[in-house]
């Protein structure tokens, strides 16, 4: 399945900060955890990345350090602020009220996405009630 673009780049920024609220990572550590997360059915390149993470990072939302991997590469790091952690908030709210539109839209009994805890620190956060 292809997803949209414009699903793809709404879900980018809460993607993002999710996993960086998990732990600090570097860029292709982010983009193969997406693959993970989605079962392969999101794929970003390295074209729309960085731009969303520098994007991210002159909002002040993450921040952003040079580190050396053990192989010895130079790799740059990210990690969420507080104030990524706020917007993580208000994202998650968001897409708590359109899941739960398209649920009762799609007449999807009993089904309820929420989350299951603030900021997932493990698992994908996500369970159904």
């Amino acid at each position: 399945m292809k997803l949209a673009k414009d699903l793809v780049a709404a879900s980018a920024a809460p993607l993002v900060l999710t996993i960086l609220a998990e732990s600090e990572s570097y860029g292709y550590a982010i983009v193969k955890r997406v693959e993970d997360l989605s079962d392969g059915e999101i794929a970003w390149t390295d074209g729309f990345l960085y731009p969303l993470l520098h994007r991210l990072e002159d909002a002040g939302q993450i921040t952003s350090r040079w580190g050396v991997a053990d192989t010895g590469r130079r790799r740059r790091y990210y990690a969420v602020t507080d104030a990524g952690t706020a917007a993580l908030a208000e994202h998650r709210a968001q897409w708590r009220t359109v899941t739960g539109a398209l649920a009762r839209a799609w007449n999807v009994p009993g089904l309820r996405l929420r989350l299951a805890s603030p900021i997932p620190t493990t698992g994908y956060g996500w369970s159904l009630a």
